[in-house]
């Protein structure tokens, strides 16, 4: 516990979001006052009031589980019906700092809005985090998540969302575990994806690939595995991600600017990478999601499914 306190006291981020993740750390207002506000109680109790009243105690904790979430990841929105000037100008009056760009695949330490041929749709736009990390990356996910939808933003079929994870830590035990467990509960993942996400040409199944647990089992390097995939990124797991940008790129979730839906697969995400760090899936069936995820998400994800159907 004094670890994680100590982790998010020497973020280089606002007083606010500090007292937001301890907050929900569970310590007392009072101790959040001594160490973050030299004692003055009322700026957190505003703080916590905020939170309260926007549904924050409830709605973070939901969206990345009952511990600390600290990895770094990034997110990409694909959507339209808003002007790329406009967007820009409401993240900002959001305090999100935002600039408008030419189509590139550079990571910026901002958020950056860019074109992409790929959607269809009036005033296209993709719309590219910088790294974010842990409960202050997930509380400015949300912030954007709002921006998009006070501004209307809209998806349909051609948008998608996708979600880097850092994956500088990652040994290639654990990246071949992330793909076949993946491609074992790919079945189940699809029930609770639209129908355009499940067989898509920027995100291909593994299921095309012939006795695809054999090769990945086979391969020694990352790049082994990228000659499997036939050296593409446009898979439910983009291979390349890692050489250009040192993340695992899941591209399978379609577009959406609901923080619920994006919280809740980044959730998933979190607990699959954890789960594979040491273990191969056994259970491919909704209910078996139980032996790498809390009940609740499991519940929305049945839920999903039965949505979808």
């Amino acid at each position: 516990m004094e670890q994680l306190i100590e982790n998010i006291l020497s973020q280089a981020t606002s007083k606010t979001l500090k007292i937001q993740q301890l907050v929900l750390l569970g310590l007392t207002r009072k101790r959040i006052a001594e160490l973050v506000t030299n004692g003055n109680y009322g700026f957190v109790q505003n703080v916590y009031a905020k939170m309260r009243l926007e549904g924050q105690l409830t709605t973070i904790t939901q969206a990345i589980g009952a511990n600390i979430f600290n990895r770094k990841f990034g997110v990409e929105f694909e959507a339209y019906n808003v002007k790329m000037g406009t967007l820009k100008d409401a993240l900002k009056i959001a305090g999100v700092n935002c600039e408008i760009e030419g189509y590139n695949h550079t990571t910026r330490r901002y958020w950056k809005i860019v074109t992409d041929a790929s959607l269809t749709g009036e005033n296209t736009f993709e719309l590219v985090s910088p790294i974010l990390k842990g409960e202050a990356g997930i509380s400015e996910l949300k912030t954007v998540c709002s921006v998009l939808n006070e501004c209307g933003a809209k998806v349909n079929k051609s948008c998608g969302t996708h979600v880097h994870f850092d994956a500088s830590g990652f040994d290639m035990d654990t990246w071949k575990r992330i793909y076949i467990n993946y491609f074992r509960l790919e079945n189940t993942i699809d029930g609770f994806m639209p129908l355009s996400r499940r067989e898509n040409r920027y995100c291909q199944s593994f299921k095309n690939i012939t006795n695809f647990e054999s090769k990945i089992n086979g391969c020694s390097t990352l790049d082994q595995i990228a000659s499997v995939l036939g050296m593409t990124r446009y898979f439910k797991i983009n291979p390349l991600s890692y050489s250009r940008h040192n993340t695992c790129e899941f591209r399978q979730h379609s577009g959406t600017v609901e923080f619920e839906k994006i919280g809740n697969w980044i959730k998933f995400l979190n607990a699959l990478v954890e789960f594979s760090k040491t273990n191969l899936v056994t259970d491919t069936t909704l209910d078996g999601l139980k032996n790498l995820c809390d009940n609740d998400l499991v519940n929305y994800f049945k839920q999903r499914t039965l949505k979808l159907a």
